[in-house]
């Protein structure tokens, strides 16, 4: 395991250099953050100074090492319109953004299983033909649109629920502020929540669905039905056990992938997190912010990712035998 541990560490680290140099190296192309910190009432004299003083003159490479120097002790450069440390900035707009995909991903967990499993069971029946039916059209919807008719039809027309901003929140154990500790705050996330849930739960119900009804295939199976085991027993006991280690694996994925989609969802719904962030500082062209809004994502998915295979290991012991060898 520390072996294992070792060498994922290590692909990381070799994983997060390469996402380093190619979010630094897209900002040029991005525009002129000058033109958004001093308009156009500043010479052009004026302007090269102070391209002189940000170092924005230099060639890409000295940019790059002295930008990599800063970064190994986390900083990752000063917002030019907030005025502070980056990833301070990145840490205020962050909890909004995790908790958006803590609910996003109960709802997928507490729906996808029951309705994977339900549709192998009983393939043929009518529940199960809505089901996959109701997943094909899911799977085809983008977000922006689920999110619009969730709008108009829960906000606009019954007026239920509200249609943007965050709500009310109160300090949660004197680390953050939380909508999830006031009611308010949940009536605001419901909305982003469906819509950012969307897009994955009909896949999670066609991956359980597909890898439930393999497994019911399986002889260990076959044999437990011979036994005169109880039904609920083989399905929730022994084949869904055996289907959920897969699922873990695409579920890590998932999680990570979740947060780059937030931007559309937080752009919907004016929810302020990470993804409503970085669409305004791609219209600023505050580019430090941009650059550490594509290393955090990308450090995201990487701890993400060797969480999930490290778990996996201890839900599947053949992993570690495969190992050990």
């Amino acid at each position: 395991m520390f072996a294992f541990l070792i060498r994922r560490v290590i692909q990381a680290m070799v994983v997060m250099f390469v996402i380093s140099i190619i979010s630094f190296s897209i900002q040029d192309n991005l525009g002129d953050p000058l033109r958004e910190m001093v308009g156009q009432s500043v010479s052009e004299a004026q302007r090269q100074t102070l391209r002189d003083q940000l170092g924005l003159n230099d060639p890409f490479l000295v940019q790059y090492v002295r930008f990599a120097k800063k970064a190994v002790t986390g900083d990752l450069g000063t917002s030019y319109f907030f005025k502070e440390p980056a990833v301070d900035v990145i840490l205020q707009k962050m909890p909004a953004t995790l908790e958006l995909v803590f609910v996003s991903s109960l709802m997928i967990l507490f729906l996808s299983v029951p309705m994977g499993v339900y549709s192998a069971i009983k393939p043929k029946s009518w529940g199960s033909k809505a089901i996959m039916g109701w997943s094909t059209i899911g799977i085809s919807i983008p977000v922006f649109l689920t999110a619009i008719m969730c709008i108009y039809l829960f906000s606009v027309e019954l007026g239920w629920l509200p249609s943007f901003g965050r709500g009310e929140t109160s300090p949660f154990l004197g680390l953050w502020d939380s909508g999830l500790t006031t009611k308010d705050g949940w009536l605001h996330i419901i909305l982003p929540a469906v819509s950012l849930a969307s897009i994955m739960l009909p896949l999670f119900i066609r991956l359980i669905r597909s890898e439930m009804m393999e497994v019911l295939q399986m002889d260990y199976i076959k044999f437990a039905w011979a036994k005169g085991l109880m039904r609920k027993r083989i399905w929730f006991l022994h084949a869904l056990k055996n289907t959920m280690l897969p699922v873990i694996t695409v579920g890590g994925v998932q999680i990570g992938t979740m947060v780059a989609y937030t931007i559309l969802t937080e752009t919907v719904f004016q929810w302020p997190g990470m993804g409503f962030m970085f669409l305004e500082a791609v219209n600023r062209v505050d580019t430090p912010l941009i650059v550490a809004y594509l290393i955090v994502v990308g450090l995201v998915f990487v701890v993400v990712n060797t969480l999930v295979d490290l778990l996996y290991t201890l839900v599947n012991p053949t992993v570690k035998l495969a190992g050990a060898k």
